[in-house]
């Protein structure tokens, strides 16, 4: 099992974290009551793992914090963002597995 890699981030230090990151930035935008959201947690925790030194990993609870989420339009979770320079890269919708998101963080880096 993949280790504690992943960080809780909210609308509060949102910003910060991805002004200050020198690498991309991976958030989960997801919520307690969402089934691929709980899918997707272990497969996000290993992609941490996987990348680590390379991207960030975030998860940002889509219940506790809305205004981030409202302002990039996330509108279905889980949704995966991938941030660099702060800007938003490209985004996953939906469950993936750990091939799908491990092509798809190694082709935006």
């Amino acid at each position: 099992m993949a280790s504690k890699k992943v960080f809780e981030i909210n609308d509060a230090d949102f910003q910060k974290v991805l002004s200050e990151s020198k690498v991309p930035i991976l958030i989960d935008f997801w919520a307690d009551w969402c089934g691929p959201c709980k899918m997707i947690a272990p497969v996000v925790e290993e992609i941490a793992a996987q990348f680590e030194g390379k991207i960030l990993v975030g998860k940002l609870n889509v219940d506790a914090n809305q205004s981030v989420p409202s302002s990039l339009k996330v509108i279905s979770i889980p949704t995966l963002i991938l941030f660099k320079d702060g800007a938003e890269i490209e985004r996953l919708i939906g469950y993936k597995t750990k091939d799908e998101l491990s092509s798809f963080i190694s082709n935006n880096l």
